[in-house]
């Protein structure tokens, strides 16, 4: 097979997609949809397992005596300080998601509670619980369970950094080189674009929205095209100056604008409200955690559950393949102890930080403002920082970490096309990159300026078409698994545990 048959066949789908996009707006619309509805409403129980499982395996193989294997050669450091590592991971792997839901989905929540009355103190300890639900451990596992497997397979096994090597072990090479593999790893091209695409979309609106409540810039298709070519211009360039130069140094500098927002809000805001929220909601998480896991509701109203729990489990499911192979390719060196725990819990305390300082200050004005800010999302944290003294000058800087938030995903995201589409090269070219920048980039300004519900279309298809990797991950479990069980420094460590109990 040849070796661009993945760039090939990719471009071709995604080609399909975006004309019938264009020409075919209602059936597309239908389409996407219906797909959605259907996996969502008669396999939510899969999505809920699946990920309850991805935070299982996680924590025991962390504690396993396979934590202490390296992924790398026995004698391999890491090649980035524990602080870029985070940062780079972080930034890839939740950031923008973070600022535009930060305020929204505690207000949401506060305002539209499930079972309890809106307002209420049961209403706001839901808001904060359900919130850092959604974005704690579970998301952060799938993507760990994902990139430990490729990890393993490129730096322990020597193989490509692609989607289709974890399943080596199962299947053996022969067979992922072909037809099987080459489907996994273009079904894995096409949630990285589309996801992307989206984001890259829907971040443009909401930096449009804030420029406009702050400045009165209006809201039209030259700011989008404005926003989204300067955007573009930077994350390919930092793509192209590679991880070390380009997108290391974004990284770093996006963690110290989230840093600086985080702490001003936190002294301007409620203080007290906000260290005891985030206290409070880490007992309510930990006390409530192996519930909501399974929670799907089936003698109830299951809307609320399908339409957030459900849907974010979809949506991180969607992004696996993107942040998997990111995460993996900056944690070389690591063992897989280290590994687990700097994935799982330093951005799952982060987020946890961060939705208590933003939801409480956002909570502590009421609901009759949580309902309105609710309304619109993209603009829901700017309305809830006008409230405030300095206001105006925080919702800047929250456009500014908007920008670099998109350009640190949007950076990894095209390294990552570029690694998928170069037979899994750790160092993809300069064209390559680009050609995926520009992708990524003409494809939201195409669905944006063409449909009002265009981005929604290509989102809700991208989750639909992101299901198969529910499965993908739950079988690169088991093949790492296999794989690890015959790793030479987990071999060695039991012959002498074996020869020491015969000696004794």
């Amino acid at each position: 097979m040849k070796k661009n048959q993945v760039y090939i066949v990719s471009l071709i789908v995604l080609a399909v997609i975006v004309a019938w996009g264009l020409f075919g707006p209602s059936s597309f619309e239908a389409a996407a949809n219906g797909a959605y509805a259907f996996l969502s409403g008669n396999f939510g129980w899969l999505y809920l397992l699946a990920m309850s499982s991805f935070v299982a395996f996680s924590v025991w193989i962390a504690f396993s005596k396979y934590g202490k294997i390296k992924l790398g050669k026995d004698d391999s450091v890491p090649d980035y300080s524990l602080t870029s590592w985070f940062a780079m991971l972080f930034s890839a792997g939740m950031g923008i998601g973070l600022v535009f839901w930060g305020a929204a989905e505690p207000l949401s929540h506060f305002a539209n509670p499930m079972y309890v009355e809106a307002g209420s103190r049961e209403a706001a300890e839901f808001a904060i619980r359900k919130s850092f639900f959604h974005w704690g451990l579970h998301p952060w596992a799938g993507y760990s369970v994902l990139a430990l497997a490729l990890a393993y397979m490129q730096f322990r096994k020597d193989k490509p950094g692609l989607i289709s090597s974890i399943f080596i072990p199962l299947l053996g090479e022969e067979r992922i080189a072909g037809p099987i593999g080459k489907t996994v790893d273009i079904l894995a091209v096409f949630a990285t674009v589309a996801g992307m695409a989206t984001s890259l979309g829907l971040g443009a609106y909401q930096i449009n929205s804030g420029l406009n409540m702050l400045y009165g810039l209006p809201e039209n298709n030259t700011v989008i095209l404005a926003i989204v070519g300067i955007i573009t211009v930077i994350y390919i360039l930092t793509a192209v100056m590679g991880i070390d130069k380009g997108i290391k140094t974004m990284s770093d500098l996006n963690v110290v604008i989230a840093a600086v927002l985080l702490l001003a809000t936190l002294i301007i805001g409620p203080t007290l409200l906000i260290l005891n929220t985030f206290t409070n909601g880490l007992g309510d998480y930990l006390q409530t955690l192996v519930g909501d896991s399974f929670f799907v509701d089936p003698f109830g109203d299951s809307n609320w559950t399908s339409g957030w729990t459900v849907f974010y489990w979809a949506w991180w499911i969607a992004w696996a393949p993107f942040v998997g192979t990111f995460i993996a390719r900056i944690s070389r060196g690591r063992t897989i102890k280290e590994f687990v725990f700097g994935v799982l819990l330093a951005p799952t305390l982060a987020s946890f930080v961060w939705f208590s300082v933003f939801g409480a200050t956002g909570i502590n004005l009421g609901v009759e403002i949580a309902a309105e800010a609710s309304k619109n999302p993209s603009t829901a944290l700017f309305v809830v920082l006008s409230h405030y003294p300095m206001g105006t000058l925080l919702s800047t800087v929250a456009v500014v970490l908007l920008c670099t938030f998109f350009i640190t995903s949007a950076n990894s995201a095209t390294y990552v096309l570029g690694m998928m589409t170069s037979n899994g090269s750790l160092n993809p070219s300069n064209l390559n990159k680009t050609i995926w920048g520009l992708i990524q980039s003409g494809l939201a300004l195409v669905l944006m300026l063409s449909s009002a519900n265009g981005l929604k279309m290509l989102q809700t298809a991208s989750i639909a078409a992101g299901f198969p990797f529910a499965i993908v991950m739950v079988f690169g479990m088991f093949s790492l698994f296999k794989a690890i069980r015959k790793d030479p420094a987990v071999q060695e460590e039991d012959v002498i545990k074996i020869t020491n109990r015969k000696v004794s």
